[in-house]
């Protein structure tokens, strides 16, 4: 009876403790955590209460009976905590912050939006800090209890069955209990809050989007990401894995609706160029400023934004792998003993990041097939077409001249660099090899062509497999991967025109040794064959390949 009286009478101080820090906190306006702090005294209090009267109880009463402390306390810390909560919404205005941003949800596709107070997210940086604290000191305490509680439990009750019964009570208790409701509620009102300061964060950092002249990318990237992942952090330090899931889920939203979107609207613009023909891009330039759509000063800038679009694209990828990978590392660290639901949890939502990264390559994708009709494709045509103005039937002497002369391919590859060499130092290595992979794409499906529109003599077939051997070697050099899978139909095509004599081709068709893998068909290799005005038809045709 003396012990219960001495709880009582400990918990009394406590609570006034805890009423006059709730006034002090309210008058002093410095405290940017008062409320949390005031959470952090009342359990701190109480955990004491507990450690210290615990062997007390032990003593008198015997083990089992914390559980009995707890439900006594458990009460009056409910009432406090209501009382603090109530206080914190009242002096934070958090439910007027909650309507306002509803307001802004429900009206933001409608014409009266513009007339919308908006809510500086950085006013609710502070305010959001604020709630994770406090729900974080309410899930320490939370598990405290449990601890405590399921220690007193596992020494006094000894039968499985009666066990188990005592931890339903304490899961009832604790899950039953206003601190319980009071902590999802907290969660649910940051969730909403966060949204809306990720949301309208990224939204500003694109709106005040700039470029350096010494940078590939604009600021969007950094800016967006460092507030996505302090975003997520944030949750993480909750150590709720349901919150942690719903911002990272929010994540995947906003950069795969908000910011790709941006990306591709930029890149949806066009590269302005590509129109070799002076004549032909006047018109199209004249055109297009009698419409509106385009200044004589703008060009250059909409290359610039196309350009540094796509770098962005491709930087923001890398950007959500390093995302990726330290979440999951941060929240093992944050929750170490997931169970294989949670974990499943977990992974699944951080699946929507690889879906990110799958949207923003697409995104890219939808750049590169831009400047593959812009920009390849127009200039590429031309300087390929010149093969056909080319004699290919060539004597000794014509190739002798041919050769100490300017070749074909030493003109291609000339224009080639000079188109190369204009992208080089604005596009990132990724980008850059992806240009230069469609740029190889064009250049072989166009020689290809050429090449069944002309004819060859033997001394014609050699400068051609000469020059083909030039190409690809110069475009090796343009980048870090090999480029000899893109000019295999090419190379056979030039090998099969270098032949002496048509019997000559058996020797490389029916060598099956995995030195050569053909990709022609044996239509085209006959087709190829009759390129070659000294090969006999009847001879093509009576190969058996």
């Amino acid at each position: 009876m003396i012990i219960i009286q001495y709880l009582f009478l400990n918990h009394l101080i406590l609570l006034l403790l805890v009423i006059g820090f709730v006034i002090y906190s309210y008058y002093n306006k410095k405290l940017n955590e008062k409320f949390a702090d005031t959470l952090t005294l009342l359990f701190e209090g109480l955990a004491r209460i507990i450690d210290i009267h615990q062997p007390l109880v032990e003593t008198y009463y015997g083990p089992g009976r914390l559980m009995s402390v707890v439900s006594f306390l458990q009460k009056e810390c409910d009432t406090q905590v209501k009382l603090i909560i109530m206080e914190f919404n009242k002096h934070r205005q958090v439910h007027k912050k909650i309507s306002q941003i509803s307001e802004i949800a429900k009206l933001s596709n409608s014409s009266s939006f513009s007339k919308i107070e908006k809510l500086d997210p950085k006013d609710l940086d502070i305010l959001i800090q604020e709630i994770t604290v406090m729900h974080v000191r309410m899930e320490l305490y939370i598990k405290f209890i449990r601890r405590k509680v399921m220690a007193d439990i596992e020494i006094s009750v000894l039968v499985v069955e009666e066990r188990n019964n005592h931890i339903m009570l304490l899961d009832k208790l604790i899950n039953g209990s206003d601190l319980s409701r009071r902590k999802h509620e907290l969660l649910s009102l940051y969730l909403q809050l966060e949204q809306y300061f990720m949301e309208e964060s990224v939204s500003k950092a694109v709106g005040i989007d700039s470029t350096d002249t010494s940078q590939q990318t604009s600021s969007m990237v950094d800016d967006t990401f460092f507030i996505i992942r302090k975003c997520i952090r944030r949750a993480i330090s909750s150590g709720s894995l349901d919150g942690i899931c719903a911002v990272i889920n929010i994540a995947c939203a906003v950069l795969e609706s908000d910011f790709c979107g941006i990306l591709r609207g930029r890149l949806r613009q066009g590269y302005p160029s590509g129109y070799l023909d002076l004549t032909q891009a006047y018109n199209v330039l004249q055109t297009s400023i009698q419409h509106g759509r385009l200044q004589p000063s703008d060009t250059e800038q909409v290359r610039t934004t196309f350009i540094i679009a796509l770098n962005n694209a491709d930087a923001s990828t890398e950007y959500v792998e390093t995302l990726c990978d330290s979440v999951l590392s941060d929240v093992q660290k944050a929750i170490p003993n997931m169970n294989a639901n949670e974990q499943g949890k977990l992974e699944s939502c951080l699946s929507g990041l690889s879906a990110v990264i799958t949207n923003l390559k697409d995104v890219i994708n939808y750049g590169m097939q831009q400047l593959r009709v812009s920009v390849i494709k127009p200039r590429i045509s031309p300087w390929v077409d010149s093969f056909l103005n080319i004699n290919h039937q060539l004597s000794e002497d014509e190739l002798s001249e041919y050769e100490a002369g300017e070749s074909f391919v030493q003109t291609l590859i000339m224009n080639l660099n000079t188109l190369l060499s204009s992208f080089k130092e604005s596009l990132t290595p990724a980008n850059y090899d992806g240009l230069i992979k469609i740029l190889i794409g064009e250049v072989t499906a166009r020689f290809e062509k050429v090449i069944f529109k002309s004819t060859f003599n033997r001394l014609g077939g050699l400068v051609l497999d000469k020059e083909v051997r030039s190409l690809s070697g110069y475009l090796t050099s343009t980048t870090t991967w090999s480029v000899r899978d893109k000019f295999t139909r090419l190379s056979q095509i030039a090998t099969i025109l270098n032949l002496e004599r048509v019997i000559e081709i058996l020797d490389y068709w029916g060598n099956h040794d995995g030195a050569l893998t053909w990709r022609l068909t044996p239509t085209e290799v006959r087709t190829i064959m009759g390129l070659r005005i000294d090969f006999k038809l009847e001879e093509i045709q009576r190969l058996k390949l």
